[in-house]
């Protein structure tokens, strides 16, 4: 899994930036002769529709292409930009404490106490639908999610030795910060980052399939489902092919995102080479059993099970 979902991303990237390469048909052309094709089924006139056609004559394998530019591009921009508001805001307030601490998480305490989807779609009902306008509802209902994170963090990190040794060698607290501080906290941003990214896709598809997602007839998954839900019984593939580029964009990007959080962290490399894959390893003669260390642990806890020659 964590081989294919690169390549599976890749592949949906590749495609939304090629789409108009690679799609075979114009995502918005109607044909009202030709509606209801199934997959790998032929036009009047002879052209072949690999995913088939919707209520409309339009191609299905085209409007999945499309609309995984919207997805994508969508949650790209925001979790890159909310996470550059909230980790930089969790960084300062972290390491300054005192009342800037205080006032700056009491505004994330708020944002986080309402809830997310519902806040998304009273604000778009109220703005209009817009990929411009979801994108900054997103922003704004999503920075305190790394804000608290970054907070946390850096309240750990900033107490390491290095950093006092630093602190007290007289390094400006923006170097402190950049050098020292942020890199030990980047893990775990990208961890967050990662599982956001997955819900930034789902949020894009619930607010258009409510109708408050981009505009029509501008091709996105969520849209694409929402077409598609009054005819589950007869045309199934005008939902089935949206619903599964959703999980496996959803799937890899999770997986994707695991895979990084190991290999950027050496304390789990290390108890990953120690232990193999289960979780255990000799040291000399002793059996010695490895426990996954926890975020913010100095170092990973080895606890001895055995004796000598056991």
């Amino acid at each position: 899994m964590a081989r294919l979902a690169p390549v599976f991303l890749l592949v949906l990237g590749l495609s939304a930036l090629f789409s108009s390469h690679i799609a075979p048909f114009d995502p918005d052309a109607q044909s009202l002769g030709d509606v209801l094709i199934p997959p790998r089924g032929s036009d009047s006139q002879g052209r072949l529709h690999l995913l088939g056609t919707d209520f409309l004559g339009r191609d299905v394998f085209s409007r999945l292409i499309y609309g995984s530019r919207v997805s994508l591009a969508m949650a790209a921009t925001v979790v890159l930009v909310s996470c550059v508001i909230g980790a930089g805001l969790g960084l300062v307030a972290g390491y300054s404490g005192g009342r800037v601490d205080s006032i700056a998480m009491r505004f994330a305490d708020v944002q986080l106490a309402l809830p997310f989807m519902l806040i998304a779609i009273a604000v778009m009902a109220a703005l209009g639908p817009g990929l411009d306008k979801m994108i900054l509802v997103l922003i704004l209902v999503t920075w305190a999610i790394y804000a608290r994170i970054a907070r946390g963090q850096v309240l750990a990190a900033k107490e390491l030795d290095f950093v006092l040794a630093a602190r007290s060698l007289g390094a400006s607290t923006p170097r402190i910060l950049v050098k020292h501080v942020f890199p030990n906290i980047l893990g775990a941003l990208i961890v967050v980052a990662t599982l956001e990214t997955a819900q930034m896709v789902v949020a894009e598809a619930a607010l258009s399939y409510l109708g408050l997602g981009v505009r029509p007839p501008t091709a996105s998954w969520g849209s694409m489902l929402a077409d598609g839900r009054n005819y589950l019984y007869t045309s199934w593939w005008l939902s089935t092919f949206p619903g599964m580029a959703i999980f496996l964009t959803v799937l890899s990007i999770n997986v994707l995102g695991a895979e990084l959080r190991e290999r950027m962290d050496p304390r789990l490399r290390r108890w990953k080479g120690a232990t193999g894959l289960g979780g255990q390893a000799r040291d000399g003669g002793r059996l010695v059993q490895s426990e996954r260390p926890l975020q913010g642990t100095a170092a990973a806890r080895v606890r001895t099970v055995g004796g000598n020659g056991g």
